[in-house]
């Protein structure tokens, strides 16, 4: 009897594993059989289980040698394992030799459609940024310059149930596995937030609920806050209260002027988005509920 070795190549196929389930006995074994069974190794392995809840959740990066095994089947012979889970149980089961897509949405600001651009240019960023849509042509430029299709959608006042109408065919033209709100300054409706659940991801700074509305960093320097932060997280019809994915914070000094403290709540905000962002699109996030389970 001979063992199957390793490959050899970092260049072999890996499938990724989710998986949230009632908390049992006998899960992890069923998982490392189901993955020894299609003739793959597991090179990250990632485990929680919410005592909480009773849920169990695990992320597997599989490498699989059998490039002939089309993902339908794994996803087939898997379907049989989790049955056996409960009804409950929710698992997605991606292949990272597909290519996935993100679609920008934007207003104004630059600074966060400019850092995920910039990233997809220099192959930093795990998915290719198939469009960027915004309400206004301040952003055309500067997108143009990166290669990237600019979609202008205005938003007249009276108009907007039109724009939103045009907006979602455009983004659902390009079957997207994320549409990001990189500061799009426009609230989404209730019916947009159920057709993109669990792919639609909002950047904000995280002084709510407080100083609402416009301007918060001047709000914030008229109050002499000590720290600023940013939230990314899943939008969903309750405005701004979405399962989060990555949150930071950093500390200001008495010192600072308004324009520190916007330049250093957009150097955050950045930052956080393109983590919420680049975990998403590496199956990372697991959603149960209003919460998520991260890992990374």
């Amino acid at each position: 009897m001979t063992t199957p070795q390793r490959p050899a190549s970092d260049d072999a196929r890996r499938l990724v594993l989710t998986l949230g389930c009632p908390d049992t006995t006998g899960i992890v074994a069923a998982i490392s059989g189901f993955i020894s069974d299609i003739g793959g190794w597991i090179t990250e392995a990632s485990y929680h289980s919410d005592e909480s809840t009773g849920w169990f959740f695990t992320r597997q990066a599989i490498r699989i040698d059998s490039a002939e095994l089309p993902v339908h089947e794994v996803r087939a012979r898997f379907a049989q394992i989790a049955a056996d889970m409960g009804p409950e149980t929710e698992w997605t089961l991606t292949d990272t030799s597909v290519e996935k897509t993100a679609v920008l949405l934007v207003s104004k600001d630059s600074h966060c459609l400019t850092d995920l651009l910039a990233r997809a240019e220099r192959g930093e960023f795990p998915a290719t940024v198939a469009a960027v849509i915004g309400n206004h042509r301040d952003l055309e430029e500067l997108t143009s310059r990166f290669g990237v299709p600019f979609h202008h959608v205005p938003f007249p006042t009276d108009g907007k149930t039109e724009a939103f109408a045009e907006v979602r065919r455009i983004v659902d033209g390009y079957r997207p596995d994320a549409i990001v709100l990189a500061r799009f300054m426009q609230i989404l409706p209730a019916d947009l937030c159920e057709a993109w659940a669990g792919r639609a991801i909002n950047i904000h700074h995280s002084f709510l609920p407080s100083f609402v509305g416009a301007r918060p960093y001047h709000q914030a320097f008229d109050r002499g806050v000590k720290l600023i932060g940013a939230t990314c997280h899943y939008v969903t019809a309750d405005l701004d209260a979405g399962p989060i994915i990555e949150q930071d914070v950093s500390r200001i000094s008495h010192d600072y002027t308004t324009a520190d403290m916007v330049r250093q709540g957009r150097d955050i905000e950045t930052l956080v988005l393109s983590r919420g962002v680049r975990w998403h699109l590496e199956d990372r996030v697991l959603v149960y509920g209003r919460k998520t389970v991260v890992f990374t």
